[in-house]
């Protein structure tokens, strides 16, 4: 029983440390993107309004959400690893 409140524990770590590394990460990625398209086009008003509109849609978006599944797969998969090998 210790073991696996040692996993979990652990686990629960190292998918709070990949988490933020990848938020960080993706949040990196935008910004450059959305400074690239700035350069490009030139879009009239403030580059600083331009971008942080951008990021304002960012935080709303499809990958924003999709980084949470750094806490939902590995926790299924765990847990079908626990029910396969206890239970089968």
């Amino acid at each position: 029983m210790i073991g696996l409140f040692r996993l979990m524990l652990f686990g629960f770590i190292g998918m709070t440390i990949m988490f933020f590394l990848l938020n960080l990460y993706s949040r990196s990625v935008q910004r450059e993107e959305l400074e690239k398209e700035w350069d490009a086009t030139q879009s009239p008003g403030d580059r600083e309004e331009f971008i942080a509109s951008g990021m304002a849609a960012y935080e709303k978006g499809l990958r924003k959400k999709l980084i949470w599944l750094v806490y939902v797969l590995p926790t299924l998969a765990v847990i079908a690893a626990i029910y396969l090998l206890n239970f089968s």
